[in-house]
Parts: C-alpha cells; sequence; structure tokens
C-alpha cells in the first residue's frame, strides 16, 4: 500500500517522499487507515516496524484538516525517547505553516521550555508534563489527540499514578481520540489502558515474531576473565561502522567504555547518572559517526532509532529477559539486516533459559577457536576501576566533586549501618558449632565443609585451556545446571 492511497495532505507527502518511504509498513498498514478516521487503537507491533509514523502522520493531517485548531499530547517513558519523537515530528512536519513542537523532560531547565508551551504537538515525559500542569502553566483539557508510547514500558517503570492523574485532567475519552503503542502489551496493560479509552480497537501487527528475521544471533560461552578479549577480537574481525554493547551495570559500562578507548577505539557509555546534556550528545555522535561504539546500559534499549546500526553485543546476558528482544531490536530496522552476539560468562548464564524459551528457539552456540578469531593485545590489560566515589566524572551527576570519605550524608549512612550491626550481633549471637567432622574420611574444606578426596588437588584453569571437546561437555553441564531440570 501506498501513501499516496491514505488521501494525506501534499505537504505530508512531500516530506515522506523526501525520506525515501515508497510503502507502508504492517504496522502502518493495519493503524494509519483507522487512526485517521478519529478511532481510538491500541497497537502491538514488534521493534522498527514504523510506529512512530503512525501517530506522527495522524496528528498532522488532522491538524492541516482542522486549520491549525487541533493540539495533540505524545507521552514517553525516557527523555532519549521523547527528543527522538521531537527530531522526527520537526522533520515530517518542515513543510506545513507555523506547526510548532515543543520537548518537555527532565534533567533540564525550565527556562527554554516555557518558550514551547503552547506548541500544536506536546512530547514529554509524565513527570515533566506533572510539573508544568500543577503550576498551571499546561492544560491537559486542551489537547484532542493523546498518544502513549511504549506503553507498557511507562507501566513497568512505575508511570501509572502519573498517567492516571494526567487522564484525569483530560477531556471525556469520547471527546478526544487515544492511542497506545508498544512493542509488547500484556493483558494488564490492556486493562488498564482500557478504562482510559473510548472503545478502542486491538491490532496485533505480527505479535508471535517476537524477534526480527534479519537479525542473525550468535553466542560465545566464555568465562568472565576472557569476556574483553574476546569482545576485541570480534571487533576486530567484523569491523562494525557502528555498534552498541549493552552491560547490566552502569560501572561495568564505564569500564568497557574506557578499556576500549584505550585499545583505540572511539567509544563512549551512556548510562542514567549522566547529564541530559551529555547523553544527548553522546547520542548525536554515534548518529553522525564521531563514535564508532557505545557502551550502554537499558537505559538505550528502548525506543531509541539508531538507523544503520550494523552491531549489537550483549556484553552481558540481560537478567529480564525481555529486554534481550528489546536490545537486539536496535539493529535490522526498518527491514534492514543485523547481527547480535551475546557473551554468556559465569555470572550471567542463568538467564540465558528464560531468554531461549522467550523467543521460542535456541540461540546459536560459536566457539571461538573455530570462528579463526585472531587474538588481540589487550592494552589494557591491568586496568583499575576508578574510584568513582571519591571524585565523579565530569558529566556525570553534574561533575560535583566530594570528600574522599564521602559526603555528610555518606557518613551517617555508614555510622548507623555499623550501628544497627552492633546491635543484630547483640541481639542475635552467633550459634556455636556443636558438629563434629572428625569422623570424615579425607580432607574437608575449612569454608565449605565438605569432604574433599584424598590426592585430589584442586587449581584455577583458564576456560581456553581446556580442551575443545572438555569444553563443550563442561558448557552444557552448566546450562543443565541452571535449568529447570537441574533445579
Amino acid at each position: 500500500m501506498q501513501f499516496e492511497e491514505l488521501g494525506l495532505d501534499e505537504r505530508i507527502l512531500k516530506a515522506i517522499e523526501e525520506h525515501s518511504f515508497d510503502s507502508l509498513t504492517k504496522a502502518q498498514e493495519g493503524v494509519l487507515p483507522i487512526t485517521l478516521k478519529g478511532k481510538d487503537v491500541m497497537v502491538q507491533s514488534k521493534t522498527g516496524s514504523g510506529k512512530t509514523l503512525c501517530y506522527l502522520l495522524t496528528i498532522f493531517e488532522k491538524y492541516i484538516r482542522c486549520s491549525g485548531k487541533e493540539r495533540a499530547l505524545v507521552v514517553a517513558p525516557t527523555r532519549e525517547l521523547a527528543v527522538q519523537i521531537e527530531g522526527e515530528a520537526r522533520s515530517f512536519s518542515k513543510y506545513i505553516d507555523s506547526y510548532s513542537v515543543g520537548c518537555f523532560y527532565g534533567g533540564v531547565g525550565y527556562q527554554k521550555q516555557n518558550r514551547e508551551l503552547d506548541s500544536a504537538l506536546v512530547v514529554g515525559t509524565p513527570g515533566r508534563l506533572l510539573d508544568y500542569a500543577k503550576s498551571g502553566k499546561l492544560d491537559f483539557s486542551t489537547f484532542d489527540i493523546v498518544v502513549l508510547d511504549e506503553a507498557d514500558r511507562m507501566f513497568d517503570m512505575g508511570f501509572y499514578p502519573d498517567v492516571q492523574e494526567m487522564f484525569s485532567k483530560m477531556r471525556k475519552p469520547e471527546e478526544r481520540e487515544t492511542m497506545l503503542f508498544s512493542a509488547t502489551l500484556s493483558v494488564k496493560v490492556q486493562n488498564l489502558a482500557w478504562k482510559f479509552m473510548n472503545e478502542p480497537e486491538e491490532i496485533h501487527i505480527e505479535p508471535e515474531e517476537i524477534t526480527v528475521k534479519n537479525i542473525t544471533q550468535e553466542l560465545f560461552h566464555v568465562s568472565k576473565d576472557e569476556k574483553f578479549p574476546l569482545l576485541l577480537s570480534l571487533l576486530k574481525k567484523i569491523d562494525p561502522s557502528s555498534a552498541i554493547i549493552f552491560t547490566n551495570t552502569k560501572e561495568r559500562a564505564l569500564e568497557v567504555a574506557e578499556r576500549l578507548t584505550m585499545n583505540g577505539y572511539k567509544a563512549k557509555a551512556l548510562i542514567g547518572d549522566m547529564e541530559q546534556k551529555k547523553r544527548l550528545k553522546t547520542l548525536d555522535e554515534l548518529k553522525a559517526g564521531a563514535i564508532t561504539l557505545l557502551v550502554a546500559t537499558d537505559v538505550a534499549a528502548r525506543g531509541l532509532q539508531i538507523d544503520d546500526l550494523e552491531l549489537v553485543v550483549n556484553y552481558d546476558i540481560p537478567e529480564d529477559y525481555e529486554n534481550y528482544v528489546h536490545r537486539i531490536g536496535r539493529t535490522a530496522r526498518a527491514g534492514k539486516s543485523g547481527k547480535a552476539i551475546t557473551l554468556a560468562c559465569e555470572e550471567y548464564i542463568y538467564g540465558l533459559e528464560a531468554i531461549e524459551e522467550y523467543i521460542q528457539m535456541k540461540i546459536p552456540v560459536l566457539w571461538a577457536d573455530e570462528c579463526s578469531l585472531e587474538p588481540v593485545e589487550d592494552k589494557s590489560s591491568g586496568y583499575k576501576a576508578k574510584k568513582r566515589y571519591n571524585r565523579l566524572e565530569k558529566g556525570f551527576s553534574g561533575g560535583r566533586k566530594v570528600r574522599e570519605r564521602g559526603t555528610r550524608r555518606d557518613r551517617d549512612d555508614r555510622r548507623r549501618r555499623n550501628e544497627n550491626g552492633e546491635k543484630r550481633k547483640k541481639q542475635y549471637p552467633a550459634r556455636k558449632k556443636t558438629h563434629d567432622n572428625s569422623n570424615i574420611k579425607g580432607k574437608v574444606s575449612v569454608e565449605r565443609k565438605t569432604p574433599v578426596p584424598e590426592g585430589v588437588v584442586a587449581r584455577k584453569v583458564k576456560l581456553s585451556e581446556v580442551p575443545h571437546e572438555e569444553k563443550k561437555g563442561f558448557c552444557a553441564f552448566i546450562r543443565k545446571l541452571f535449568s529447570k531440570e537441574g533445579r
């Protein structure tokens, strides 16, 4: 189906043509004919299917039909997604006379955002929007179209009370058009959303296809100590023009980004503690090609759109199986191909079974010694993480400096923990050991109190030193150990 068949205004079609969009995606083909008639929709569609353009085209067309009297509100769960929506809205509405777009999110001052309160399209996060509403500067009852993007993520992040408060200040459901879009819509989310909508039409666009077909998925079993050297070998072989490397913690993200920089890569970290200006600057640098590697936590896993992203690396297996789909969904967008590599170490291997059960497939396992990977000299060997609690980097938490022993609040917290610990020791004294291990044959480990056969000597062995056949059997044993059968 072509965009011309929808009866859109020529100014909108001109902007679409400039973006080289010829035909509608399955999501757009299923949603736009309904939303252009003013009906409410609740849409489940996979990541990268063009959901954003579904509601933006509807908003622009209704604005033109009503001679500029329609106002629209788009609520997003994160600042990054809000800024991305703002950028696309400005790009597709540039030929519409006097059309204005305002973006509202926390972490920055109010002065610039105050000038955009009267915009025809308001995009923002729940917290900042409610701040303006409570101060009397933003009236929710003026909006004719309301969109909740990444609705399930919004409710998961605890924004349900905020969303409920916003809807309570809006017009009745019959007097406005409401749209919900998300990659996943659980039954709970659908029931919650039903209260705020006017008989919405549920649209499921390929809900059974959880992962994108064009993504090549690979998995490497590796020990924690050998993970970074393997990453260097993979990057040298693939040589991606752009890639996102996901970690489970911000400390690990900072460490990996610094070590990649020490090895000559243009890499930066994206974590929650960064200043908003630096977060946006880092994303812009990745899109512009100024940096090639972005090391991020799951704050970047949802909603971000980076064109032509070649590679996604799960440096840590995500603890939430749904995050795996959202992570690898950053590549292979809009029908393009991509690659996702997962490094499975002993720390996060327990999450692999849930992921494979969720995506209904076994991720193909590759072995480093079978892939012709060349060993790469790690110039960051012996790396020691900075003590960030002594002096935080500029750009993180405002770049503020603290004393060597922490702030007064930190010292008070430590003192209270020590006092509470002493009270617990007096209240619950440690039990004396009454068991006797003298009758156990062989040597006994002091820490584990388990018998060790005579003549057995334990030593630490790197996974790379283990013969290939034994390595496969060991990894299979570990996976079975953490499976449902093993438990």
